[in-house]
């Protein structure tokens, strides 16, 4: 059996700087990403926490209050209340499983896909601003470096091997509500 090399060493506690940690670097990005959805979204039925479950439906990665709640990593109680606002807006719809009663279908209405479609021309306008200045080479490498740095969270380097990441497109916004 043939051990693994440990991993790189590019940071030194007795060096770190906060300014040049990845980390905070990819924090400030999405949290930046995310106010401009946000922006984007202000005068929708979708606040920035709505529009992530509303997409996830749309695209088939759910279809019950339990597999939505995993998808964008919620609690079922958090779940809940979101999907009351998302039904009072006449998003969405839910139906108890004919087969199980502890299942319950969330489905889409017809107001609810039309939102749908118009997520992907918002996050396309707020991604493509954030990479201006890119040539399509870096792009295509910024976009390949940051797949190896997620390999490795989801299998060698990381605390979980062999858990699948799941895609959660941008982290709520701090002190962000999703009451509208």
């Amino acid at each position: 059996m043939v051990n693994p090399s440990p991993p790189p060493s590019f940071y030194q506690a007795d060096t770190y700087r906060t300014e040049e940690s990845i980390g905070l670097m990819m924090r400030q990005i999405l949290t930046s990403l995310a106010q401009g959805v946000e922006q984007k979204l202000a005068n929708t039925a979708l606040t920035h926490a709505q529009w992530m479950p509303v997409f996830k439906l749309h695209l088939g990665h759910a279809s019950t209050v339990a597999e939505l709640a995993r998808e964008c990593h919620l609690d079922a109680g958090a779940m809940t209340r979101m999907l009351d606002r998302l039904e009072a807006k006449g998003l969405c719809t839910r139906s108890r499983s004919e087969t199980d009663r502890r299942v319950v279908n969330i489905a889409l209405t017809p107001a609810g896909s039309q939102a749908a479609t118009e997520i992907p021309a918002v996050l396309c306008e707020v991604l493509n601003g954030h990479l201006n200045g890119l040539s399509a080479d870096e792009f295509a490498t910024l976009k390949s470096l940051l797949q190896r740095v997620l390999h490795n969270t989801k299998g060698g380097a990381a605390d979980n091997p062999g858990t699948p990441a799941t895609t959660s497109f941008f982290p709520p916004l701090p002190g962000a509500t999703d009451a509208r």
